[in-house]
């Protein structure tokens, strides 16, 4: 399946859902420390429900661990900055979706990183400045698991 990184997120109720859109899709989620919450917060918990027992969360330390951690696999940096959108790609299992901290993105080093295969943008309205991290990873989180044709659905 797929996995989805964020970089360093800051809200709780964002990693919450996409708590539960890694149990609903079986996609993994991997976060980058330092987190701007602690696992226990009650507002993860309920964005979350009681979906935490279905979902594969990881914590890292770091990038770089994180990164190891993905044995290889492609790295899709998602990010305002690009020009490819996220359907220009033909995703394999196991690629790594990675997403910023809200409000500030992928920082520019993170982007660069040479594990990074390609960086990619969801498209918006001219003068929009950012859409919310969960809605973000679960476009793109659909976007991968429905080229499978829903492997595991009902």
């Amino acid at each position: 399946m797929f996995r989805m990184l964020f970089h360093e997120p800051r809200i709780p109720g964002n990693t919450g859902n996409t708590i539960r859109l890694a149990a609903a899709t079986g996609a993994e989620l991997h976060l980058v420390e330092p987190l701007g919450f602690d696992l226990s917060d009650a507002k993860l918990k309920r964005a979350g429900l009681d979906y935490h027992d279905l979902a594969t969360v990881t914590v890292h330390p770091d990038l770089e661990t994180a990164l190891a951690a993905m044995d290889g696999a492609r790295v899709f940096a998602f990010t305002v900055q690009a020009t490819r959108t996220y359907t220009d790609v033909a995703y394999e299992p196991g690629d790594v979706l990675m997403f910023g901290a809200e409000p500030t993105g992928l920082p520019e080093a993170v982007q660069q990183h040479p594990r990074v295969t390609d960086r990619l943008r969801l498209p918006m309205l001219a003068g929009r400045r950012s859409m919310n991290l969960a809605n973000c990873a679960a476009v793109a989180v659909y976007e991968a698991w429905r080229q499978h044709g829903f492997p595991g659905a009902q």
